[in-house]
């Protein structure tokens, strides 16, 4: 199975996973019309609205996000005494039930609640208004919300396998309710993820993870992110200096990039994850996305790279819905088993590919394993020496002989599949690593060129009539003559089946 094959039989274990999600809630309103003139008073389009739908933002998008996954989420928020502040209760009660997660939502008399309004027409977003009151707690208020809010945290922190602050820099954030919460998920050896916000990471200290995004992870390491190393230095710093865990860093169209202690080696390294979206509607409320399956993937006690390969695909199915979208678990899983057919795909190669892929594999003191054939009719016989093939090296090459060379060794009636299907057929078996095609009659020219070291052909042939043979175990190389299974066989199966048995 594939690294997306394998990412999607994991999604089904964020079913049930308790996140405790604390930070800034709002309400987002989308506001939809059509522009058809230019007002008369200014230069500027007028917008007939049609429709308004309202849904739960900044926190209570993560909040979404998890009820989307199966996850059980539990919410310490706060919101004006407003009509909005009820709306966005509503709106977060009815999506807890389904999932029977918990509300704790602080009402704060005197502060109006966080709308943010967008209006769209013709599928983009022209203009977006804020109604909010940035900065700390109302000062008369301050000292008993903020212990309401440590008092909620630290209760909902009992039963949470994994926790999420979410910083949208409204004010629920304060010093100490963030220091309370880390130190109390660090105790209980529980992971937890920061959404950041500002340029001061340092206000995170022993978070465990943080999800900056590209301009954000500029700003707060006072360094360019332009190129992959500028990134990864970048993340360095600010876990030096912020005294974090480790940064999964979101790129936009290029992905996202995991710098810290991955897969349980304490050691500081780095993994960078291609973008898996086709096509960019609206990135609202793609971090939420990000931080909500990364956090419940780790509270279900997936590794990092595991988690934020989730996370990816998941931020992927969001950029291209409009609005502020949810990835739900059976999108995710879809998008996966979709994406491993095409990792399938891309592993026929040509032959300058497949020579940089075995150096970077070799680089990484990976042994280069080789077998050969025309494949035409894939049998268990087939499968057997290339399981077998496999189990002899790191990673296993397959050369498939042209269309053209299996008519010459063949005959005119073959091959039965041609050579595009012949390759997609092996290149979907998880013993292959790389499929390439060549157009001469024996490999010998593209096993010069590769230069394994393991060379597998089936028992049948004696070593002096494996082709390479000699110039592998010239350099050193090692040749395998693999067990073959009885009764199968492409040449008596075709037979069979021309003859109707």
């Amino acid at each position: 199975m594939t690294e997306s094959g394998e990412l999607a039989g994991l999604v089904e274990r964020l079913r049930g996973v308790p996140v405790l999600v604390v930070g800034d809630i709002m309400l987002d309103r989308f506001i939809y019309g059509a522009v058809e003139r230019i007002s008369p008073e200014a230069p500027i389009p007028v917008m007939r609205i049609a429709r308004e739908t309202a849904m739960l933002g900044g926190a209570g998008n993560v909040l979404r996000n998890l009820a989307a996954l199966g996850a059980c989420p539990h919410v310490v928020a706060a919101v004006g005494d407003d009509d909005a502040g009820r709306e966005v209760e509503i709106l977060a009660r009815d999506c807890l039930a389904a999932v029977e997660g918990r509300l704790a939502l602080l009402r704060q008399p005197g502060r109006p609640s966080t709308i943010k309004e967008r209006f769209i027409a013709g599928g983009q977003q022209l203009l977006r208004a804020d109604r909010e009151l940035v900065g700390g707690l109302d000062a008369a208020q301050d000292a008993a919300q903020e212990a309401a809010a440590i008092e909620a945290a630290l209760a909902a922190l009992e039963g949470a396998a994994a926790v999420v602050l979410s910083d949208y820099g409204k004010g629920l954030l304060s010093p100490a309710l963030i220091k309370t919460v880390v130190d109390a998920a660090r105790q209980r050896g529980c992971p937890l993820v920061v959404d950041p916000k500002g340029r001061d990471f340092a206000r995170y200290r022993g978070a465990g993870w943080v999800t900056p995004n590209r301009r954000e992870l500029q700003d707060a390491s006072a360094r360019p992110t332009g190129t992959e190393a500028e990134l990864v230095a970048a993340c360095r710093k600010v876990i030096d200096e912020a005294e974090v865990g480790g940064i999964l860093a979101t790129r936009s169209e290029q992905g996202m990039t995991l710098v810290g202690p991955l897969d349980g080696d304490e050691a500081m390294a780095v993994h960078h994850l291609k973008a898996r979206a086709r096509e960019v509607y609206d990135v609202s409320g793609a971090g939420d996305t990000v931080v909500a399956v990364f956090a419940a993937a780790l509270g279900a006690g997936l590794q990092p790279v595991q988690a934020a390969g989730l996370a990816n695909a998941a931020a992927a199915i969001v950029v291209g819905k409009l609005g502020t979208a949810v990835a739900r678990a059976g999108e995710i899983a879809r998008a996966l088993h979709t994406s491993e057919l095409m990792d399938a795909e891309s592993k026929v190669v040509d032959l300058e590919s497949l020579l940089e892929q075995a150096a970077r594999w070799r680089g990484a003191g990976l042994r280069v394993g080789f077998t050969n054939g025309c494949f035409d009719l894939l049998h268990p016989g087939h499968v057997s020496l290339l399981q077998q093939a496999e189990a002899a090296c790191d990673r296993l090459v397959v050369g498939l002989n042209s269309d053209a060379s299996v008519r010459r060794l063949k005959g005119a009636e073959r091959p039965i599949q041609g050579e595009a299907a012949r390759a997609a057929v092996l290149a979907s078996l998880a013993s292959v690593s790389r499929v390439v095609i060549f157009g001469e009659d024996t490999p010998l020219a593209l096993i010069e060129a590769l230069r394994p070291e393991v060379l597998v052909k089936g028992a049948d042939y004696r070593l002096d009539q494996v082709v390479g043979a000699e110039e592998v175990r010239r350099y050193g190389g090692r040749v395998v003559l693999a067990d073959l299974s009885p009764g199968h066989s492409t040449s008596a199966t075709i037979e069979r089946l021309a003859g109707g048995g």
